[in-house]
C-alpha cells in the first residue's frame, strides 16, 4: 500500500496544447497509451464504499489498483491505493486489499463498469529541493452508449512538501489558464452511469471525535471548496440556475468556516482570502438576485424584462469566472487550505475539535439570541445582521453534528436544526421581501418597485411575527453539544 499526493488541475485541449509547446518544461516526456477497465458491482457497491477498482492496460502489461477515495481538498488529492500486476482483464482479490471483506471474499460479483482511453505525457520535474511527476491526460470515458473526453494535468508529490506541487501549479498558471480539478476518473467514469446532475449540494460533514480543530477546519473548508468548483464547472458551460444557487451557498459555508475558526487561522493571507471570497459571492449574488426574482415574477410583461436581465447577468458571470483572478483565488484557496502556514503553526496547540466546537456553537447561539431579542422592532438592517448570525450558527450545526453522536445529542441535534432552519427560512422570506423592490429599481423597474412596496407590507408584518415565534422555539430548545 502506498500513499498518493496529487493536484489536479483542468484545462481545455488548447490550454493542453500550448503547455506542451511551452518551455515551463526543457525536458522532453516519455509517452504512453492507456486503456483501463473499472469494475463494480452492479449496484456499484465499491464506489459507494469510497473505492475504485481498475485494471489498466499499457502494452501487454496489465496492472490492476485499488485506491480508496481519501480526503476533498479541492484539487490536492491525498489517498490510499493497492496495486498488483495481473494476467489480463481479470481482477484478482488477496489479503493485502481493502475490498476483500467487503465483497464477501469473492471478485465473481464484479463486471465491467465503464472504460477510459488515454494519451498520456509525462515528466519529472525539480521543484524547490522537491520532485513531481508531472502527467497530462487526454482521453475519453466511455460508459454503455454515453462518453465525454476530458484533459487534465495531475501534479504529483514523489519526494518532498506539498507546498512544492502547488508551487509549479503557479507557475504554469502563468502561462496557461488552469482550475483545480476535483473529479477522478472513477468519478467522470461513475457521473455517465446516473442521470446529468445540474447542480451538486452540500455533502455531510463526517468528523473524527479525536480530530485536532486544524484537521477539522481543513477537511470542512476543503468540502465547501470542492462543492463550489463542481458547480462553478456546471456555470462555466451554461446557464444553470441550480448550480449558480449552490455554487453560492458552498461560499457563504466556507466563509462562515474560515469565521467560526479565525481565531486558529492567524493573520497571514486571512484579509486578502477573505477580500476576495466577499467580492466573488457578490457576482454570484448579484445574478442569483435576478434568478429568484424571475422564478418568483409571473406578470408577463415584467417577466420579458427579468429574461432579458437575466440573461445578460448570467453571460458577465460567466465572464468573470473565465478570469485569471478567479482561477488564481481557487489556486490559492487549495493551496491555503491544503498545506497552509496556520495549518503548521497551529495543529497540536489546541484539545480536540469537540471542545471547539462547543465554544463555538455558545458563541454564535448567543449571538442569535442577542440580535433576536426584540425581533418585531428591528430596522430592516438589523433582521438581515440576525439573518446572517442565524446562517453562520446553522452552517455550524452541520459543520460540527458529527462530533456529538450520542442518541440524546442527536435527537436534540435534530430539533435545534429543524428550528434553525425555519428560522432562517423566515428570515430569508423577510429579506426577499425588503430587497425585491431595491433589485426592481437597480433593473431600472421604479413603477414596479413602487407597486411591489405597497402589496409587500401586509405580508412582511405576518412574516416578522412567524419569525418572532421560530426565534423562541429555537430558544427554547437545548443545546445538543452540552
Amino acid at each position: 500500500m502506498t500513499q498518493e499526493v496529487e493536484l489536479k488541475l483542468d484545462f481545455s485541449a488548447d490550454a493542453a496544447e500550448a503547455f506542451v509547446r511551452s518551455a515551463i518544461i526543457s525536458k522532453k516526456p516519455s509517452r504512453q497509451l492507456l486503456h483501463a477497465t473499472y469494475f463494480d458491482t452492479p449496484d456499484h457497491l465499491l464506489h459507494r464504499a469510497g473505492f475504485a477498482l481498475r485494471i489498466r492496460r499499457s502494452g501487454r502489461k496489465y496492472i490492476q489498483t485499488i485506491k480508496s477515495r481519501g480526503s476533498k481538498m479541492s484539487g490536492l488529492f491525498i489517498r490510499q491505493e493497492w496495486e498488483r500486476p495481473v494476467s489480463g482483464n481479470r481482477v484478482m482479490l488477496d489479503p493485502t486489499t481493502p475490498i476483500l471483506e467487503l465483497l464477501s471474499g469473492a471478485a465473481d460479483g464484479l463486471t465491467p463498469a465503464f472504460e477510459v482511453s488515454v494519451e498520456r505525457l509525462r515528466w519529472m520535474v525539480e521543484e524547490g529541493g522537491s520532485s513531481i511527476e508531472v502527467v497530462l491526460d487526454r482521453g475519453l470515458v466511455k460508459a454503455s452508449d454515453r462518453q465525454a473526453p476530458f484533459c487534465e494535468l495531475e501534479l504529483e508529490l514523489k519526494r518532498g512538501e506539498p507546498q512544492a506541487v502547488f508551487a509549479f501549479a503557479r507557475k504554469i498558471a502563468e502561462f496557461v489558464p488552469v482550475r483545480p480539478g476535483v473529479l477522478s476518473k472513477a468519478q467522470r467514469g461513475y457521473g455517465l452511469l446516473g442521470p446529468v446532475i445540474d447542480a451538486f449540494k452540500a455533502e455531510k460533514v463526517d468528523l473524527a471525535r479525536d480530530v485536532s480543530p486544524a484537521t477539522a477546519y481543513r477537511d470542512i473548508a476543503g468540502l465547501c471548496l470542492h462543492q463550489y468548483i463542481l458547480n462553478e464547472t456546471r456555470l462555466l458551460a451554461g446557464h444553470q440556475p441550480e448550480a449558480l444557487h449552490q455554487a453560492r451557498v458552498a461560499l457563504r459555508r466556507l466563509r462562515s468556516a474560515i469565521a467560526i475558526f479565525k481565531p486558529m487561522l492567524g493573520n497571514q493571507h486571512l484579509a486578502h482570502v477573505q477580500s476576495e471570497l466577499r467580492w466573488l459571492t457578490a457576482a454570484l449574488g448579484s445574478t442569483r438576485d435576478i434568478d429568484v426574482l424571475l422564478d418568483t415574477t409571473r406578470q408577463e410583461e415584467r417577466r420579458k424584462q427579468l429574461e432579458d436581465a437575466c440573461a445578460t447577468s448570467h453571460a458577465e458571470l460567466a465572464a468573470t469566472l473565465a478570469t485569471k483572478r478567479v482561477r488564481d483565488l481557487l489556486l490559492e484557496l487549495a493551496e491555503w487550505i491544503a498545506a497552509g502556514p496556520w495549518s503548521v503553526a497551529r495543529d497540536g496547540l489546541d484539545s480536540t475539535a469537540k471542545c471547539y466546537a462547543q465554544e463555538a456553537l455558545h458563541k454564535l447561539r448567543k449571538k442569535v439570541k442577542r440580535r433576536g431579542g426584540d425581533l418585531a422592532t428591528l430596522t430592516d438592517v438589523e433582521r438581515h445582521d440576525l439573518r446572517k448570525a442565524a446562517k453562520r450558527l446553522r452552517y455550524g450545526v452541520e459543520f460540527f453534528g458529527s462530533l456529538f453522536p450520542e442518541h440524546k445529542a442527536q435527537r436534540r441535534y435534530r430539533k435545534f436544526s429543524a428550528s434553525l432552519e425555519k428560522l432562517q427560512d423566515d428570515l430569508g422570506e423577510l429579506n426577499d421581501l425588503v430587497s425585491i423592490p431595491v433589485l426592481l429599481e437597480r433593473l431600472g423597474l421604479a413603477e414596479a418597485a413602487t407597486t411591489e412596496r405597497q402589496m409587500l407590507q401586509q405580508r412582511k408584518t405576518d412574516l416578522i411575527s412567524k419569525a418572532v415565534q421560530s426565534w423562541a422555539d429555537l430558544m427554547d430548545h437545548k443545546a445538543f453539544w452540552q
